[in-house]
């Protein structure tokens, strides 16, 4: 018998196996620029910063108080009462990184959302600004209201017309500048109420809409249409504003943060500026909450991120609207109570129980 024997292989293994090794690592390597430079259709919510409604912001012209009445004495407020807001990362004009959404989407206090659904398409991302500047100042005049009303003090108020979505149902017909006194014959005293009318209307019939115009009275019917977002509503194509005339003034200045979130913050920072006795306990309390001139208690979005916010802040208690516990349930956040409430008056009575370390609500109970 004859054997035929051949050198020993290992070798040859061995150097296969540093040229594979090398290859894959250059692989990964080039594989992960790729992906950190390629724009992906997405956005990323995350926790934005938070504000101290009872101290100052900086403003382009540097530090102001935040929430000011100037015929009110300045009463003694030893707690900090921070609203709170999510920041996008992200555009139609300027997409992240794949890299960026995949860490994103593995992180807990992030949150990843198709760009066409945060942008819906047929409006630039300058009008969503706009919408947004507007829903704030409506938010704050509308704490103003609900503050007021908290403390009994008289207010008058109206909605006017601040600009007309082009191509929507209410072009050629409603202005910029119009006063909308009725909506389907009631009496329309708000913003909130006035979409709550067009929402009960709904899409398949007009609704009459009275406007002041140059000291006349008009009636136009409008055939409302689904809003875009993800959270469609019948709506009248129309950004309208909350004008309240007060018998104390208030002045709110905060840049560059926008929506209707900060509402129920608002009108809390609001109470206690006008308030001689502190209802702020001495601590860092947060919230989050839309809210009407009557004081109700409306939801928002993005309040996982908002919650994690308000903890990297310090806060003890955060305050969330009812209508978010199933956003938050099972969410635990070591020495931060999340606390719902319904109304601005709620509010208040958690901040009293805060004060005196009485038991707090929560979603679960």
């Amino acid at each position: 018998m004859v054997l035929y024997t051949s050198p020993d292989p290992s070798a040859h293994i061995r150097e296969r196996s540093r040229v594979v090794g090398w290859l894959l690592l250059v692989f990964t390597v080039v594989t992960t620029l790729v992906l950190s430079l390629l724009p992906a259709p997405y956005v990323i919510d995350q926790p934005g910063p938070t504000y101290d409604t009872l101290g100052q912001v900086e403003t382009d012209q540097g530090a102001v108080t935040l929430i000011s009445v100037p015929e009110s004495p300045d009463f003694l407020q030893s707690g900090e009462l921070r609203l709170t807001t999510v920041t996008r990362v992200g555009n139609p004009e300027s997409l992240p990184s794949w890299w960026s959404v995949m860490v994103a989407w593995v992180t807990r206090d992030r949150s990843v959302m198709p760009v066409d659904a945060a942008f819906p398409p047929g409006r630039t991302v300058e009008q969503n600004r706009e919408a947004a500047r507007i829903d704030m100042e409506n938010s704050q005049q509308e704490a103003i209201a609900a503050a007021f009303g908290y403390l009994n003090v008289p207010y008058t108020s109206f909605v006017r017309v601040e600009a007309v979505v082009e191509g929507g149902p209410s072009e050629g017909v409603i202005r910029n500048g119009d006063i909308i006194s009725q909506a389907a014959g009631v009496r329309v005293a708000d913003v909130t109420q006035l979409r709550a009318l067009i929402a009960d209307n709904g899409v398949q019939q007009a609704i009459t809409i009275t406007l002041e115009r140059e000291g006349n009275d008009i009636n136009i019917p409008v055939i409302p249409r689904m809003s875009d977002g993800p959270r469609p509503i019948p709506a009248i194509g129309v950004l309208v504003s909350g004008r309240y005339d007060f018998s104390t003034p208030v002045e709110i200045q905060l840049e560059n943060v926008g929506g209707p979130s900060a509402g129920l913050i608002f009108a809390l920072g609001v109470v206690e500026k006008l308030t001689a006795e502190e209802i702020v306990p001495p601590a860092v309390i947060a919230g989050t909450g839309t809210i009407t001139a009557s004081g109700e208690v409306g939801g928002v979005g993005g309040v996982r991120h908002k919650a994690f916010g308000a903890a990297q802040a310090g806060a003890r208690v955060f305050l969330i609207p009812r209508d978010n516990c199933d956003q938050v349930r099972g969410l635990n956040i070591s020495g931060m109570d999340i606390v719902p409430v319904v109304t601005l008056n709620d509010a208040v009575d958690v901040l009293a129980r805060s004060r005196g370390g009485a038991p707090l609500p929560s979603c679960s109970g």
